[in-house]
């Protein structure tokens, strides 16, 4: 028996025991091979938003087929004003997210908001007409709609025919 606790190959032993137990381990434990994003409920958020600012809220009347609405949060912007984020993972598994505030001036809100200033033309989205941005360095595209009393965007890695579907789905949201 002292020549299994001994020597390299009482060395050789243990280990082939370790891994053994750890294959055994490895093929008896679950494993999920399926992509897991948490989906996170925006309606609440969105409601109490609505409740804080002034002006009638706009979110997506619902989500686009294959998206996952991941993140959502009010912060404060410039000046105090409050801004509404909602982010997504799209179908083809990119970022999208929608940024609203009442942020003046709502030029600076919406560079800040794309990273860029220059506008790279416009996207018709039913009969309403965005501005489209492209970020070169970072693969960023947004949508910016400036209204009255909102500034309106959408930006993300997502492709252009996803960032005007989240744009053809937003409405006015009743103040409740």
């Amino acid at each position: 028996m002292r020549r299994f606790t001994q020597g390299f190959y009482g060395y050789a032993v243990a280990l082939f025991v370790c891994l053994a137990g750890v294959g055994l381990f490895m093929l008896v434990a679950p494993q999920s091979r399926e992509e897991h994003i948490p989906r996170l409920d925006y309606s609440i958020t969105v409601a109490n938003f609505g409740h804080e600012v002034p002006y009638q809220v706009w979110a997506p009347q619902k989500d686009p087929s294959g998206w996952v609405p991941n993140s959502n949060r009010i912060a404060k912007g410039e000046g105090g004003a409050q801004v509404l984020y909602l982010g997504y993972a799209t179908a083809a598994r990119q970022h999208a997210m929608f940024a609203q505030s009442d942020e003046k001036p709502a030029a600076e809100f919406a560079n800040r908001m794309t990273g860029i200033a220059k506008p790279a033309g416009n996207q018709q989205v039913g009969d309403v007409t965005w501005e489209r941005r492209f970020r070169e360095d970072k693969k960023q595209r947004s949508l910016v709609r400036v209204l009255p009393d909102v500034t309106l965007v959408i930006t993300g890695t997502a492709d252009w025919p996803e960032l005007t579907e989240l744009a053809g789905l937003l409405q006015q949201r009743d103040k409740g």
